[in-house]
């Protein structure tokens, strides 16, 4: 039996959440985006990845779940009612079962394109580990380039995967049909463990809204239902580039016996730009002078 090189799966991309303003992160609303020069909502990154899940479990199997990692970015944003093309492609002249991965819509617009594996990632061990000591609730402020403390811990988070959880990661925001996130021995999908960071983000800062540019997951250990997870970030770097302010941090993420159970590194776009405001970097930029 031949060993598969290439996968592809399709699917028609969706909102999973409402279309309302008033949601926690409202670029991923149509009213709000349009005042970005967006043509409708943006579908949020850890979901568009999520779609990916099931393309790469075939791929490398359910080890992948605690043993693997992925790396991925987001080219163009995703619209409700796009077909996007998921093709996984294994890279035959590089290491051992790595497997590229690119979306592209029905446009032939290439719109993520990321690398999964087993094992550790080369980048694995530069992710900087953040305190998970005191668990309180934070002060927030809101998050500026000025006050921005690189190098600082942000405030971590601690929280029950249960059954809700579970289904609502799985069926209500991923459309999941692999039984092996639902039931009394479910998994976490993926698509939550590379959630935590924004929702790290929303926890510790006042953040009107946020565009998810690209991630590094490495998982460590299968999320078990009933499972008890503190996560914590620490700030990497904080900038400016097209008039987009952004922030680059590191994520950990362990059980309630502190074994770890994944590592993040996630960019994140946390004042989103205007296009008056695009456009005046521009116009400004040596190629227009």
């Amino acid at each position: 039996m031949s060993i598969p090189t290439r996968i592809q799966n399709s699917v028609e991309a969706y909102l999973s959440n409402d279309d309302s303003p008033d949601i926690s992160n409202p670029i991923h609303s149509t009213e709000f985006a349009a005042q970005f020069g967006f043509a409708g909502a943006l579908v949020g990154g850890v979901t568009v990845w999520g779609w990916a899940t099931d393309t790469i479990l075939e791929a490398l199997g359910e080890s992948w779940l605690e043993n693997g990692w992925a790396e991925f970015s987001f080219r163009q944003p995703t619209f409700p009612g796009d077909l996007l093309l998921i093709d996984a492609i294994l890279d035959e002249g590089g290491a051992e079962n790595i497997w590229n991965i690119t979306f592209t819509n029905q446009h032939n617009v290439t719109c993520v394109v990321g690398k999964v594996g087993l094992g550790q990632a080369e980048w694995y061990l530069n992710l900087e580990k953040p305190s998970l000591n005191n668990v309180v609730e934070p002060v927030k402020i809101p998050l500026v380039l000025d006050n921005a403390d690189i190098g600082g811990d942000w405030t971590p988070m601690r929280v029950i995967f249960d059954s809700d959880l579970a289904v609502d990661t799985a069926s209500i925001k991923q459309h999941s049909e692999n039984s092996i996130f639902y039931g009394p021995d479910a998994l976490a999908h993926p698509a939550w463990t590379a959630g935590w960071a924004e929702q790290l983000l929303r926890h510790n800062f006042l953040v009107p809204s946020s565009m998810h540019t690209k991630s590094q997951v490495q998982h460590l250990k299968k999320i078990n239902v009933d499972s008890i997870v503190t996560g914590g970030a620490r700030l990497i770097d904080a900038y400016e580039q097209k008039a987009h302010h952004f922030a680059n941090f590191d994520v950990l993420l362990q059980d309630e016996a502190m074994n770890d159970i994944a590592q993040l590194r996630h960019w994140t776009i946390f004042k989103i730009a205007t296009p008056e405001e695009r456009e005046k970097v521009e116009m400004a930029s040596p190629a227009n002078s």
